[in-house]
């Protein structure tokens, strides 16, 4: 299984070429239905996305194995959240290409009698859940990272003071102001507080996302992709032309991935 994986490893870059070359056909198709081209054109351009498809299923023959294994690594980890995340995400990536295969064999014609649109289906649910898995990890390290980020600015002395970030709180009431006024008479506060908390959040993502460029690659792509399954199973309807733009742009920042490892978010 090992010799497997490594052979899986190095035609991965293909893989994510082909697949870019697929959803830009997806993209190019849609904009020349809208342009009025002539329906000889789109044929071809429909064809092409096809053969390109296929293409990608066959090099995607045997990846069960590689997600199954990097399943068994994550098992290992020591957070328990992240533990839960990626283990199940590789699981249901596993059985996303186990069905992703047995749609290649059906559409060679090598099984002629399967059920192509009940595998589909059933292949687009595993990727749709392991996605989500993938952004629930995305947004689990995001606000471990704001929280340590927070940390760190306290202890540091960059933020304010609460009167300061609390803005009429403090200032509510003058030195004459008795402690049994009544509460209506009390200029509402809450406002201008919940507006600084959220530009605070919003510094601290910020920071957090552009200081640690491989969580922003995950996040991008994952969100990218979530569109595809969503679209295919009915769930959102965006239509040919977004999810080709989708498609491309995930397929893209993998392909950086692949081409600079250090982007790669680990585990």
């Amino acid at each position: 299984m090992e010799s497997w994986v490594r052979f899986s490893a190095q035609s991965q870059a293909k893989e994510r070429v082909f697949r870019a070359a697929q959803y830009a056909c997806v993209l190019l198709g849609h904009a020349l239905r809208k342009g009025g081209a002539r329906a000889e054109l789109l044929t071809t351009v429909q064809q092409l996305e096809a053969h390109v498809s296929l293409a990608r299923k066959l090099m995607r023959l045997g990846n069960s194995a590689e997600s199954l294994e990097a399943a068994k690594r994550a098992v290992h980890l020591s957070d328990c959240v992240l533990r839960l995340c990626i283990t199940v995400a590789h699981l249901n990536r596993a059985l996303y290409f186990a069905c992703d295969n047995v749609l290649w064999v059906g559409k060679t014609g090598l099984l002629p009698h399967i059920d192509q649109n009940k595998w589909s289906q059933r292949s687009f649910r595993y990727y749709l859940f392991a996605l989500i898995l993938n952004l629930t990890r995305d947004a689990y390290e995001i606000r471990l990272l704001m929280e340590r980020e927070s940390r760190n600015s306290l202890a540091k002395g960059s933020l304010s003071s609460p009167s300061a970030l609390s803005p009429g709180l403090d200032n509510s009431y003058s030195s004459s102001d008795s402690p049994s006024s009544p509460p209506d008479l009390v200029p509402f506060p809450a406002l201008p507080l919940r507006m600084v908390r959220l530009r605070r959040q919003l510094h601290l993502l910020v920071t957090v996302l552009r200081y640690n460029p491989p969580l922003l690659l995950d996040l991008l792509k994952n969100l990218c992709d979530v569109f595809i399954p969503l679209d295919r199973l009915g769930l959102c309807s965006t239509g040919p032309g977004f999810v080709g733009a989708c498609g491309l742009s995930s397929s893209i920042l993998s392909i950086l991935t692949i081409l600079y490892p250090w982007l790669k978010l680990k585990p």
